[in-house]
Order: structure tokens, then C-alpha cells, then sequence
């Protein structure tokens, strides 16, 4: 989808499994070198052979997000190995669930630390290297629950995704006039990992019966947002969250 694509680097945070490894196929499919960064090195390496087992270009890079030397290590590798990056990905992230009255502190520092500050520091670097082509791609997925309160007990993941919303606007207010977007995708639910662990049978059921299409995502329609917002075609769209949720978020009282 991209011009010069294939002399693009592109680096997805959490991109080992679910989300994040659809997301960095994408970009590898779309022509682009991707960096498959996640604190977990054994899983990217992983990730990473698969793809290139399928004949794209695609290197692990080891990557805490919630540390701030980690971000400038992986980042001084990006600058030393490639001398660019083209498009970053926001990703990574955690999600726990406790009741509001009871939400444990630690938890949410951490949960802002990784979801919140850990999207800041990456896109902060990540637009240091775009700066001197004047051209890049700052994209940061949040959630729909950033949006919208959803069920209960996300306390930390929802105030954490609305800041990233809010951070997003921030990045492309400032970035607008040196060539570079930021935007934000919004999913609703998607079948990964971590739906499996966090989403109830009941909660299940609940949700998808408030989603239009009746159904959770998939990682890959994540990714096909991601790609589009990746490419020249995207050039004139900056600080928007777009919900890709199966209408979830533009629907009210379903029914007849």
C-alpha cells in the first residue's frame, strides 16, 4: 500500500503474539522491514522466524515498554541498525480486573506505566528518528473501553486507553507540520489471548449481544485498519480514534 515500502521500518510493540503479531504480518505483507518487539525475547524471536519462514523481512527486538532504558536501548538499535523508523505501533499493553472500590494502587500505576507512558516514550523516539524524513506513522491502538465504560472492574484499562486517545491528538497537534500522523485504533473486543483470560462465558455472551455484527473481532481486521493508516493513502487523517468494534460504539438499545 505504501511507495517505497519496502525501504520502510516499521516497529509494533507487543508484537509477539495476538494483535500485535497480526499487526506486524500486515506490515511485513505490506513491504515494509518490521521490527517484532515484546518484553518476552524468546516468543518475538519466534514470531519473527515465522515470517521470515514466509519469505518476509522481519528481525525480534527485545522491548520493555514500561522501562524507560529498555525503550532507549531498543531504540539506539533501530538508529544504529537502520538508520530510520518509519512507522510505530503501539501495542503493548496489560489488563487486570478488580472493583472499583477496591482497585489495587499497584495495579494501576502499573497498567498507566505500560499502557500510558510506555506509548509515550516509544512514540517520542520513534519520532526522533522520523523527524529528518519528514514522514512518518505514530499509531496507538487503544480500546473501545477508553471510549465508553465496559462492564466493570477496568478501572486502569479504561482510564489508561482514554489517555492514549487523548495523547494521540496530543502527538498529532504537535507533529502535523513535520509530515508525521498520529492516530489511534479503538477495537472492541477481539479474540486473543487475553480476551480468553479476562472475558467471562457470561461476559461473553453479554457483550457480543451489544455488538451489531453479534460477533468479536479478529486479530486481523485490527491489522487491516493498521496497514491502511501505515500507507501514503492515510496522509491527511491525524488525531482520530477510530472504533474498528462491529458498530459497538455507534449503537444504543438493539432490538424491535
Amino acid at each position: 500500500m505504501s511507495t517505497n515500502a519496502d525501504a520502510r521500518v516499521a516497529l509494533v510493540t507487543g508484537a509477539a503474539v495476538g494483535i500485535g503479531a497480526a499487526i506486524a504480518e500486515r506490515l511485513a505483507r505490506d513491504g515494509m522491514t518490521v521490527l517484532v518487539s515484546d518484553i518476552n525475547a524468546e516468543e518475538a524471536d519466534k514470531t519473527a522466524q515465522r515470517f521470515r519462514d514466509a519469505g518476509l523481512s522481519a528481525q525480534p527486538l527485545q522491548l520493555d515498554v514500561a522501562i524507560p532504558a529498555s525503550v532507549d536501548a531498543a531504540f539506539r538499535h533501530v538508529s544504529e541498525t537502520f538508520g530510520r523508523c518509519d512507522v510505530v505501533v503501539n501495542n503493548a499493553g496489560i489488563a487486570k480486573t478488580f472493583p472499583f472500590i477496591d482497585f489495587p494502587l499497584d495495579n494501576w500505576l502499573a497498567t498507566l506505566n505500560i499502557n500510558l507512558t510506555g506509548t509515550l516514550l516509544c512514540s517520542q523516539r520513534a519520532a526522533r528518528l522520523m523527524l529528518p524524513r519528514r514522514w512518518g506513522r505514530i499509531i496507538n491502538i487503544a480500546s473501545v473501553a477508553g471510549m465508553r465504560a465496559v462492564g466493570s472492574g477496568r478501572t486502569a484499562y479504561g482510564t489508561s486507553k482514554a489517555a492514549v486517545i487523548g495523547l494521540t491528538r496530543q502527538i498529532a497537534s504537535e507533529l502535523a507540520s513535520e509530515g508525521i500522523t498520529a492516530n489511534a485504533i479503538s477495537p472492541g473486543p477481539v479474540d486473543t489471548p487475553m480476551t480468553e483470560v479476562l472475558h467471562s462465558p457470561a461476559f461473553k455472551t453479554a457483550y457480543t449481544s451489544a455488538i451489531p455484527m453479534k460477533r468479536y473481532g479478529l486479530p486481523a481486521e485490527i491489522a487491516a485498519a493498521v496497514s491502511f493508516l501505515a500507507s501514503e493513502d492515510a496522509g491527511y487523517i491525524s488525531g482520530t480514534a477510530i472504533p474498528v468494534d462491529g458498530g459497538f460504539m455507534s449503537a444504543g438499545a438493539l432490538g424491535t
